[in-house]
């Protein structure tokens, strides 16, 4: 981050204004903060609506805190969340301001329950920022997962890539920079390729930037895909940073959602049986479960410890 948006941000967070909304001590903090992810990469919140309390409103469609204790409005939004409720949820959101490299908001983009303003390469000109992963990250690829990492990569070879990655993105840039020149490289005058063609030649490694607003329900459906530990790292450490302001925005929900969502399974309908019968004593085997081999594996993490 450069000083000129540090010293917008010092001012952002220096302002204060009076309002009769609901404002979340945890989350005021938060505001404006540009949180460090990856390399180059932040989250920051720039706005957001609702509290716990705005979900328990929505779901009794009341007004006010009533007389209900907040004990109950904890075991109200743990019913809600347990009985997938989505649409009290959805009365909170948040705006976050997310700088990550290109091929992390490709997979972010999936999400399409966000609405999305994103830095634009046809009128600016993209800063030389590229995603340079540390050397733990740097892992073959995965023997059992077609779409995952295996083993590290360790000494010559780890080096090795990590040279290619770091000369690979400042030759293409040192190449989008001489095309939308306006002077040639023995100095003379050249008329400079459009900014929306030259950027083709960047690598996806290359950091973007955008605005990112979505409701709660959406959020969590994003969080418990994305901060999976089978989730690519590059994603999931922003994930797991957004759960950390989730926690401080909305500390029932977001235990509920921990709770039955990140740390809890579910199951199927023969999962459910084989559980009934291993409770009423039978040794369950993948042959009488009537699960696939994959399935059963799946199960058998969940239900034995180790």
């Amino acid at each position: 981050m450069t000083p000129e948006q540090q010293a917008e941000i010092d001012d952002q967070r220096a302002q204060s204004h009076q309002t009769r909304r609901a404002t979340v001590p945890g989350m005021e903090e938060h505001l404006y903060t540009a949180h460090p992810v990856l390399d180059h990469g932040f989250v920051r919140v720039i706005d957001y609506m609702g509290d716990d309390s705005a979900i328990c409103q929505a779901a009794r469609v009341s007004y006010g805190r009533g007389t209900k204790a907040v004990s109950n409005d904890e075991g109200l939004i743990r019913y809600l969340m347990r009985h997938w409720h989505s649409t009290p949820f959805e009365m909170c959101e948040i705006k976050l301001h997310v700088k990550l490299p290109v091929f992390v908001a490709r997979q972010w983009i999936r999400h399409r329950t966000a609405n999305v303003n994103e830095y634009s390469a046809r009128y600016s000109i993209l800063d030389r920022e590229f995603y340079i992963p540390a050397t733990d990250d740097l892992a073959a690829q995965s023997v059992v997962n077609n779409q995952g990492r295996g083993a590290a990569l360790s000494g010559e070879e780890a080096q090795r890539v990590l040279d290619h990655l770091r000369h690979d993105s400042d030759r293409a840039y040192d190449h989008y920079e001489a095309m939308i020149a306006e002077t040639a490289p023995d100095g003379t005058p050249q008329a400079g390729l459009a900014r929306e063609l030259a950027r083709m030649n960047l690598p996806a490694n290359i950091y973007t930037q955008w605005y990112w607003k979505v409701d709660l329900h959406n959020l969590f459906h994003f969080l418990r895909l994305r901060a999976d530990p089978h989730a690519q790292m590059e994603i999931r450490v922003y994930a797991e940073k957004i759960c950390e302001i989730v926690k401080d925005w909305v500390p029932a929900a977001y235990s509920a959602f921990e709770d039955y969502r990140l740390d809890g399974a579910q199951l199927s309908g023969k999962g459910v049986e084989c559980v009934r019968r291993m409770v009423a004593g039978e040794d369950v085997t993948q042959e009488t479960s009537g699960m696939s081999k994959g399935e059963w594996r799946e199960f058998m993490g969940v239900v034995i410890v180790g």
